[in-house]
């Protein structure tokens, strides 16, 4: 019992207590093997799962570390893709820059209608060549089949720069590649130009005088149709004053002046512009400083073709002439003048009475020569008619679709002192003057092409109607000009 005791003091626990006995008795030992066995087992389990958690943290760390590393390679990655997207566009945005410097450039490249095909591109290449000149780090140089402008830096300290190539692909078109670098990368532009004729010329006027336009009296220019038709186009460069109405004189239409420092001066009650008087009628309906428009070069020569005959003054029907020079023949009352009247230099032509003109009368002159020594006359009243109502007679065969002009006359002066129903054409010349009861209505546009005064006097009361009018009239010339075509717009490299 004592012994029992003792072993559970030792172990931690209650002292036994000894079964009962039958009969015999029996020593009853202590369990401590199975305590201690419990023990050690408990031990065991508990060291396992320590050594699981380290392997599914290491797995951890690792997995996190391979997400470290994949985003910083990603980001690296991106920025070097970012910082080439950069220098692309910085080429792209070097090209444009270059092809609106060329684009300015061809803008005002204008090139006579008279020059042939063939001959386009030299005048162009020589054009530009010339206007670069004054420009330090553009260089360009050509041969027959392109011009060349070598690298043009815009930004030294980034490296950027352009280059261009222009070629003439066709008869009709230009083909400019403009590349532009940034560092190592370059992109490439490829637009198209396009010959054509300029489209906004001084027969989109009424009245249009490089000189300035005085209206004394009882004038009025209105339009047929719509008071735009009598619109008034003055460079007057060399004049400060640049439009003179007195009296009742009126114009219906506006007035448009290049002439930036240019005045106007309104005169009487009734001077007036587009329906007002005053200071309105110049504020409301005069422009100042606008840009300059192109006048068609008169070209007398292609009318020549025609002339068959010479003048006799002593007829009264004048089919197709030519009024040599020095002649200075005066016409009297009642002729008839048919086809092409074609006057050479020096002269001074009078037609003193009612004269017919189915035709055009053409002044083989210099368009610089606003002298007045050459002289175009009509002292009384004039029945104008359309070439179309020509006979059909081979000598009329091809004048008959030269419509759209009644007399083309540079370094002519030419005058009117009687009255017409219709002028069946522009009337184009250096120096102009209307005056007595001269006045009519004028199927097409008066042009002015001398720095002189064009003059209107008395009861010349003008009326237009270009509604039916033709572009550009017959023997006038527009300018070639080079048009963008936006539809060839393409990026390379090619």
């Amino acid at each position: 019992m004592k012994l029992a005791k003792e072993a559970a003091r030792r172990a931690g626990g209650p002292p036994a207590v000894p079964a009962p006995s039958r009969g015999r008795s029996r020593e009853v030992r202590p369990a401590r093997r199975s305590s201690v066995v419990a023990r050690v087992t408990g031990h065991g389990r508990r060291s396992k799962r320590c050594g699981a958690v380290l392997i599914t943290s290491m797995i951890f760390v690792v997995i996190f570390s391979a997400l470290a590393v994949s985003m910083a390679t990603m980001s690296g990655t991106n920025v070097q893709i970012a910082n080439n997207q950069h220098k692309a566009n910085c080429a792209r945005a070097c090209s444009q820059s270059g092809h609106e410097i060329i684009r300015l450039w061809l803008s005002h490249v204008s090139i006579s209608g008279l020059t042939p095909p063939s001959q386009r591109f030299d005048l162009i290449a020589n054009s530009f060549e010339s206007t670069a000149g004054d420009i330090s780090n553009i260089a360009p140089c050509h041969d027959s089949n392109s011009i060349t402008i070598p690298s043009v830096t815009l930004d030294q300290i980034n490296s950027q720069s352009f280059s261009a190539v222009i070629r003439q692909i066709d008869p009709n078109t230009l083909q400019v590649d403009v590349t532009g670098t940034c560092g190592t990368l370059s992109r490439t532009i490829r637009v198209n130009y396009k010959f054509g004729a300029r489209t906004h010329t001084v027969f989109d006027y009424g009245v249009a005088t490089k000189g300035p336009l005085s209206l004394a009296g009882n004038i009025e220019l209105e339009g047929v149709n719509i008071a735009v038709e009598s619109d008034v186009y003055i460079e007057s460069e060399n004049s400060i004053l640049a439009l003179s109405i007195t009296g009742n004189s009126q114009i219906a239409g506006d007035v448009i002046i290049t002439n930036s420092n240019a005045t106007v001066d309104l005169q009487g009650g009734q001077a007036g512009i587009g329906g007002e008087t005053g200071q309105d009628a110049i504020d409301n309906h005069v422009s100042f400083g606008e840009a300059p428009v192109e006048f068609p070069e008169p070209n007398p020569s292609y009318f020549e073709q025609y002339v068959q005959n010479t003048v006799d003054v002593n007829d009264v029907t004048f089919e197709n002439i030519r009024i040599p020079a020095g002649t200075n023949p005066s016409f009297a009352g009642g002729v008839t003048l048919k086809g092409i009247i074609f006057i050479d230099t020096p002269n001074i032509v009078t037609f003193n009475g009612n004269t017919t003109i189915t035709g055009i009368i053409v002044g083989n002159g210099d368009i610089e020569d606003d002298s007045g020594t050459n002289q175009i006359k009509f002292l009384g009243d004039v029945n104008s008619l359309p070439v179309s109502e020509l006979p059909d007679e081979p000598q009329f065969t091809g004048i008959k679709n030269d419509t759209g002009t009644f007399l083309m006359a540079p370094g002519f002066a030419a005058s009117f002192g009687g009255s017409f129903a219709t002028l069946n054409g522009a009337i184009a010349s250096n120096g102009i003057e209307f005056f007595g009861d001269a006045g009519g209505t004028i199927n097409g546009s008066v042009i002015n092409y001398s720095d002189e005064e064009l003059s209107l006097s008395g009861n010349s009361d003008l009326y237009f109607n270009r509604s039916d009018t033709v572009k550009v009239p017959a023997g006038f010339v527009q300018d070639i000009v080079l048009q963008y075509d936006p539809t060839s717009y393409a990026e390379g490299p090619f």
